[in-house]
């Protein structure tokens, strides 16, 4: 396999508010450190495009290593974004939607989410350059089960702020390089 991009999944660092209670919280005062850790990680790579989710916690993790490169901007691609709830859902109950689902598989959960994930693994496949991107738990899952053949939500439980290397060949097919540190992921 000739690889002819490299992409770095980052997960956002830990948030600062539970995902049943705000739609869209910035980082706390660990996940600041959390994402200052990997930018400081990540530095020693040659700059390249860095891509984040529209939502929050993604653009402040993204924003450490913007700021160490001196490299604006970061691009917003909603193609990343985190899973999205089912429609008119209450905000309440999202967290138990998401736990129920993390239990089974894309199919499971119908075309509405097995087009979210392929949508992710297109936009990932398709990039032309090696590239960050900040992302979502489930999103980058998403990636790791293309690259495994594995339609389950969650194969790797990726800790705040870890790491995922996914390298894409010339026919487009993506392998897992690396995959983040993990740890128990808290869903709140």
């Amino acid at each position: 396999m000739v690889v002819v991009t490299r992409v770095y999944l980052v997960r956002h660092g830990r948030a600062a508010a539970g995902w049943d209670t705000d739609p869209d919280p910035g980082l706390d005062d660990e996940g600041r450190r959390q994402a200052a850790a990997t930018a400081e990680a990540l530095s020693i790579l040659p700059d390249m495009p860095l891509v984040s989710s529209p939502l929050r916690r993604c653009r402040e993790t993204a924003a450490f290593l913007s700021a160490k490169w001196k490299y604006d901007p970061v691009s917003i691609q909603p193609l990343v974004a985190e899973i999205p709830s089912p429609e008119g859902i209450p905000l309440g109950e999202r967290v138990d939607w998401l736990r129920t689902a993390m239990a089974g598989t894309w199919t499971d959960l119908g075309p509405r989410y097995t087009d979210f994930r392929d949508d992710v693994v297109r936009y990932v496949t398709g990039l032309t350059r090696d590239t960050v991107i900040f992302s979502h738990f489930i999103a980058i899952n998403a990636m790791i089960g293309a690259c495994r053949g594995d339609d389950r939500l969650v194969i790797a439980s990726l800790d705040n702020a870890s790491v995922t290397i996914v390298d894409v060949d010339e026919d487009g097919r993506p392998s897992l390089a690396r995959t983040g540190r993990v740890a128990d992921t808290l869903i709140r």
